[in-house]
């Protein structure tokens, strides 16, 4: 049985400081001209009303695998393909 939103939130906001791993439900995005699967890793500050926010977010792309976003990144819940816990912002693996 899925979650609700609200059940979601309440769920995520219980790891507020944590480092999380998340991907979202896009193919691929684009930022500043490059094009990556969004796949992103980050320390969760803020759980709000349908969205997460990372800070510091890194963004792994496979030309720069560490790009730390310069602002917090702010993730709409439904948005959200995968999400895992206690993941580590320096660990490395395979993006292609």
């Amino acid at each position: 049985m899925a979650l609700s939103k609200e059940e979601r939130a309440e769920e995520l906001g219980m790891l507020i400081g944590e480092s999380v791993f998340v991907v979202t439900r896009s193919d691929q995005l684009n930022l500043f001209g490059q094009t990556f699967r969004p796949i992103f890793v980050g320390t969760l500050r803020e759980v709000g009303e349908g969205h997460l926010t990372l800070d510091p977010a890194i963004v792994k792309m496979v030309t720069a695998p560490f790009f730390q976003f310069p602002v917090p990144l702010s993730i709409p819940l439904e948005n959200i393909a995968h999400f895992t816990r206690n993941f580590a912002a320096d660990k490395v693996f395979p993006l292609t």
